[in-house]
């Protein structure tokens, strides 16, 4: 494993070779190769996958060359090795949402985005590890700056693999701060689109999660995500991402404001130095940056936001109660502890706490609405500073918080239903630390083209 820094580190990308391939100088079959030739090198330590067809992703990269070859490929991502997140079912791999209780379990059926992506050409190569049914409880992912370290979760696989250069782009999903934050530990480039933006599939239990993507670049990240919407659409009753075919040209955003959120208060003190650094560097560039005492409409979104995490994770424990509950009466010894005390405050709310829940839901929605043409987007970190050590609970001593890492930063933005695009752009003590753009509903392709500019155009703060 290398240190992190910001300034050098690069990791595998799929769009530039497309000229490659159209010439016939690389073909999708040795691209493919070269992946399994890292997975190879890394998995033992990394331990980003649970599993891999990869019998089924030669023949699916012999397909996608053939193609090439007859000038005819199906999209733009046609011959990409992709891994997915093991909570979406797929047709020739196990889903087993890494929780004992479905060991085995193998539906043999496509999820909406896996289903998109195979029509699309692209090569699915494994299953990403998951922490424990998308929630906290972890599984055996290390970081791969530093195996010490958690990688994030619940999206943990994901953002490894494509952070260790095994594959160029993984897909993730989001309740709580799933992708991003997880984006930002593992230097990715990341896309939590709008609510409801890429179909869910079969995953339509809770009313804040989102598939989104990994990728190590703005181009990639945003090809996957656009070819899955123009196949698979949006979830049922909302309007699918929208956008270029290609990724959006970079834009100089003018205005940006400074969400602090509730996490502020557990910034330490390199961190916070890091990210004034790099508004300064906004700054300098001629970005206006606001901040919550600039305006009374600032200020009350924040104030909206305030409890974030404990509206979102609320809502989403009520959501999720009965077929948890049902999964530990059917399999009492295949949930975790930590899933299981989660389990226990969901049923001590009632009816009426979560209506109440929902409604303050929609005050914050209602504030981040009224916000809209006072600035371009919003900007905060990803995650409260580099991902920190994990090496497993103590037995007998109680279960250890937060395994994956604070949430504290990406509540906000799956409260409000808002896109965001997780950016690396800063390092701290040779690990990644990422910040994040937030823009207003149905706004994806304009934040991502910001978020273009931010990475063409700034350049990344090491300390």
């Amino acid at each position: 494993m290398s240190t992190y820094d910001p300034k050098t580190f690069s990791g595998i990308s799929f769009y530039d070779h497309l000229s490659a391939f159209e010439n016939l100088s690389d073909t999708p079959r040795d691209y493919l190769e070269r992946s399994l030739a890292t997975i190879a090198e890394r998995e033992s330590i990394v331990q980003a996958y649970v599993v891999l067809n990869e019998e089924g992703a030669r023949a699916a990269a012999d397909a996608s060359s053939a193609r090439w070859r007859k000038g005819a490929p199906l999209s733009a991502i046609d011959g990409m090795p992709i891994s997915i997140k093991d909570l979406l079912e797929t047709r020739d791999m196990p889903t087993q949402m890494g929780c004992e209780a479905y060991a085995g379990n193998f539906p043999k059926r496509d999820n909406a985005a896996v289903w998109a992506l195979r029509e699309a050409g692209a090569v699915v190569l494994g299953k990403t590890v998951t922490a424990e049914l998308g929630g906290s409880h972890p599984g055996a992912t290390t970081n791969p700056f530093d195996r010490t370290r958690t990688p994030g979760g619940s999206s943990s696989g994901s953002a490894a693999a494509v952070a260790a250069n095994m594959v160029p782009a993984a897909i993730g999903s989001q309740v709580g701060g799933s992708i991003i934050r997880p984006a930002g530990f593992c230097a990715n480039v990341a896309l939590k689109p709008s609510q409801g933006a890429i179909n869910r599939g079969e995953r339509q239990a809770t009313s804040m999660s989102t598939h989104g993507v990994h990728a190590s670049c703005i181009e990639d990240m945003w090809q996957v995500a656009i070819e899955i919407a123009r196949r698979a659409g949006g979830d049922r009753g909302f309007a699918a991402l929208a956008g270029p075919n290609t990724a959006p040209h970079a834009l100089r955003p003018a205005r940006l404001i400074v969400l602090e959120t509730e996490g502020w208060g557990r910034l330490d003190g390199g961190t916070l130095a890091a990210f004034e650094a790099l508004l300064d560097a906004l700054r300098a560039a001629g970005i206006d940056i606001y901040r919550r005492g600039d305006s009374p409409l600032i200020e009350a979104l924040e104030t909206s936001i305030a409890d974030a995490t404990e509206i979102t994770g609320s809502i989403t424990g009520w959501e999720n109660r009965w077929a948890i509950r049902n999964l530990v009466d059917e399999h009492p010894d295949g949930v975790s502890a930590r899933a299981q005390n989660t389990l226990m405050q969901a049923e001590a709310t009632s009816v009426a706490d979560y209506e109440t829940l929902l409604v303050r839901r929609t005050q914050a929605q209602a504030c981040h609405r009224a916000l809209m043409g006072h600035a371009d987007a919003a900007i905060t970190l990803s995650c409260p500073g580099p991902a920190p050590a994990w090496s497993g609970d103590v037995p007998g001593e109680p279960l250890v918080g937060r395994p994956t890492g604070d949430a504290v930063f990406n509540y906000p933005t799956s409260l409000l239903f808002a896109p965001c695009v997780n950016m690396p752009l800063l390092g701290l003590g040779g690990m990644p630390v990422g910040v994040q753009l937030i823009g207003q509903r149905q706004e994806d392709s304009r934040i991502t083209a910001f978020a273009r500019w931010l990475l063409m155009k700034i350049a990344p703060i090491a300390h």
